[in-house]
């Protein structure tokens, strides 16, 4: 059996940086930082990227210390309100060859100590990809139904993110799918406990979960214009 990736360090440096979020301590305590946490994920990806492609030949696993899979431990602290500088949670994402950012379709892993789950979908689509959504909603209407209520799909993940309050200008609210058009984000959480990620069986399992959802991808990719299969 495989050995797993990470370990009850991984879940104590995220902790323990929360608790301590300064360039000083994370420079001091650098090595836990690499031993817990980038070199388990780097090998996770590299895993992940010989099987991908049997879920769908257009999404990427990158094991790259930098620009790969491995989301930057360091936050963007130039909008908010949070200055503090590091991120507590591990983020990687497998997204679409085409994508040039988080906003593009792809397949997500989140670790924390106070909840770990698997994404999938898109967060957050620009304009332009969100009416392409929600026209084809609207064109496609059975299709979308039958990606959305796939029984594996809807027994494992809910449809999260955040949603209008009213109806997007050029549809109307009497649609019957009028919840589903509200979506800015069409992103689907699947909650894992510290077990699993902490088990050999992470990588199965989430590549077993990632299937469940391949008609919800597919439908957004058919909609953005990426191929999927």
């Amino acid at each position: 059996m495989a050995d797993a990736y990470f370990n009850e360090g991984t879940f104590d440096f995220l902790d323990r940086l929360a608790d301590n979020n300064q360039r000083e301590w994370f420079h001091e305590h650098k090595a836990f930082y690499e031993g817990c946490v980038r070199e388990p994920a780097l090998r996770l990806i590299a895993d992940v990227a010989e099987e991908l492609p049997h879920l769908s030949p257009h999404f990427v696993a990158i094991p790259r210390k930098v620009g790969g899979s491995l989301m930057r431990a360091h936050r963007d602290t130039r909008f908010g309100k949070d200055k503090t500088p590091y991120k507590t949670n591990i983020g990687i994402q497998f997204r679409h060859v085409l994508g040039k950012d988080v906003h593009a379709p792809g397949y997500y892993l989140h670790i924390s100590s106070h909840q770990s789950f698997l994404g999938v979908g898109i967060w957050r689509p620009d304009a332009p990809s969100l009416t392409r959504i929600r026209t084809r909603i609207v064109e496609k209407e059975g299709e979308w139904i039958k990606a959305r209520d796939h029984r594996p799909f809807k027994k494992r993940y809910h449809i999260s993110g955040k949603s209008l309050i009213t109806s997007p200008r050029g549809f109307s609210k009497a649609h019957p799918m009028i919840k589903d058009l509200r979506r800015k984000d069409f992103i689907a959480i699947h909650d894992v406990d510290s077990d699993l990620v902490l088990s050999s069986r992470l990588k199965s399992t989430m590549m077993k979960r990632f299937a469940d959802a391949s008609p919800y991808m597919r439908f957004l990719c058919q909609a953005l214009e990426l191929p999927f299969d």
